[in-house]
C-alpha cells in the first residue's frame, strides 16, 4: 500500500508538472509545432535515463525508483517509459522487438488516436 501511495503521489506531481511546463514552453515559443509536449517528452527521457543509471549503480532503492520513474516521470510523460523499455530491448539484443515496438507504438498509437477522434466527433 505504501508503494501505491508513493506512485500515486508521484503521478500527481508529474502530471501537474507536465501541464505547467508544457504550457509555459508553448507560450514562450508560440507555434503550431507542439514545443511544450516535445520538450516534456525529451526532459522525461533524460530524467528516466538518470533514474535508471542511479538504480543500476545501487544508488537508488527500488521504492525511490518506483516513486521517481513510475510515479513522477510516469505522470510527467509515458514517452520516457517507452524510451526506457526500447533501450532495454536493444541492450538485451532484441533489436527486432525494439524496432517492432517503436513502429507499432507510433503507427498503432496514431491509428488509435484517429479512431478515438472519429468515434467521438
Amino acid at each position: 500500500m505504501k508503494i501505491l501511495l508513493a506512485i500515486g503521489a508521484g503521478s500527481f506531481v508529474g502530471g501537474v508538472s507536465r501541464f505547467l511546463l508544457s504550457q509555459f514552453i508553448q507560450t514562450k515559443f508560440p507555434s503550431s509545432f507542439p514545443f511544450g509536449t516535445f520538450a516534456v517528452n525529451i526532459i522525461g527521457c533524460l530524467l528516466i535515463g538518470a533514474v535508471y543509471g542511479l538504480f543500476l549503480k545501487n544508488s537508488l532503492s527500488n521504492e525511490w525508483r518506483l516513486f521517481l520513474a513510475t510515479g513522477i516521470l510516469g505522470g510527467f510523460t509515458t514517452f520516457s517509459a517507452f524510451s526506457y523499455e526500447t533501450l532495454e530491448l536493444i541492450k538485451s539484443g532484441r533489436m527486432n522487438y525494439a524496432l517492432l515496438y517503436i513502429s507499432a507504438s507510433i503507427l498503432v498509437g496514431l491509428a488509435a488516436t484517429f479512431i478515438g477522434w472519429q468515434v467521438t466527433k
